[in-house]
């Protein structure tokens, strides 16, 4: 019997971090939409990047002595901050074109793929069928297609959505990866992984940005506003990623991200006055339906990972 007490523990705190982790991010991700007037939206994901990095680097100092990192340590903490990086400015450049609602709909299409591959049975593969019908819906019935960007957004949209289900992948391994017992010497746990990689993903992406950085140097409103979304949707987010990374399998954590897409539709409603289409609320519960097939049953099997 005792052995079953943590699961539910796990059951109940896993959608409560979802939701708060969905509210800050997207409210970032609001913000982040205001400041596309004055910058690419390239340069707001670097500096979202960049800034949270800083704040990660110097919150867990993830280098000798403190942590102690090998060759391998620092390749997979580069890969997975890559794909992170990546999955940020692509879905950044969406959401430049396209409402922030369908954006996350269409992007949450990659951890609905991980879920049901993961998965067996004909759930997982209705679920596929159902997800694809919400791309449909939303993409090629919700969207006007003779709007500029339209077409690029959706683009974005799904790409960010293949870097999603990557993300997922690599960043459970590094965080069921167990450190030393010490605090002085230990290897790197998830969130130190996180830090590098995030630092990592804004060096490798500093060229898209660099010509474009000074008003967010130069104004101190603009400056404290992308410090408010680098906390807002990269810092509190992963960090709670990697909380969940750590007790839940892929295919959970997968399914649990069904939460992101119903809050990113609140906050775009009350903060950027985004209203979906009735195309693109019947994507948006296809989507969700699909989540939710890949993870019926599923509970018992999950808890123990």
């Amino acid at each position: 019997m005792s052995e079953v007490r943590p699961a539910a523990s796990s059951g109940a705190l896993a959608p409560a971090l979802f939701i708060a982790q969905g509210f800050t991010q997207y409210i970032g991700a609001s913000l982040a939409v205001v400041l596309f007037a004055v910058m690419p939206a390239t340069t707001v994901a670097w500096w979202r990047l960049a800034i949270a990095a800083l704040i990660l680097l110097a919150w867990r100092r993830p280098w000798p002595p403190r942590v102690q990192l090998t060759a391998r340590d620092l390749g997979n903490a580069a890969l997975f901050g890559l794909f992170l990086a990546t999955m940020n400015i692509l879905f950044y450049m969406a959401i430049a074109r396209i409402p922030m609602g369908p954006a996350v709909a269409l992007e949450f299409t990659g951890p609905v793929v991980v879920a049901a591959l993961a998965g067996r049975g004909w759930r997982d593969r209705l679920a596929i069928l159902l997800a694809a019908l919400g791309i449909i819906s939303i993409g090629g019935l919700g969207m006007n297609w003779n709007d500029p960007g339209i077409a690029a957004g959706i683009a974005y949209a799904l790409g960010a959505g293949v870097a999603w289900a990557i993300y997922i992948v690599l960043g459970r391994a590094l965080a069921t990866r167990r450190g030393g017992e010490t605090e002085r010497t230990r290897g790197p746990d998830g969130i130190d992984s996180l830090a590098i990689g995030m630092a990592v993903g804004a060096l490798v992406y500093l060229p898209s940005a660099v010509t474009t950085l000074s008003p967010a140097v130069t104004d101190v409103t603009l400056g404290l506003t992308v410090i408010g979304v680098a906390v807002l949707s990269s810092v509190f987010p992963y960090a709670i990623d990697q909380v969940n990374f750590g007790r839940l399998s892929a295919v959970t954590f997968a399914i649990l991200t069904a939460l992101l897409p119903a809050t990113s539709v609140v906050v775009a409603a009350i903060m950027l006055a985004q209203r979906p289409n009735v195309f693109e609320w019947l994507g948006l519960l296809l989507i969700s339906t699909a989540v939710a097939l890949t993870g019926r049953n599923r509970a018992g099997n999950d808890s123990v990972t």
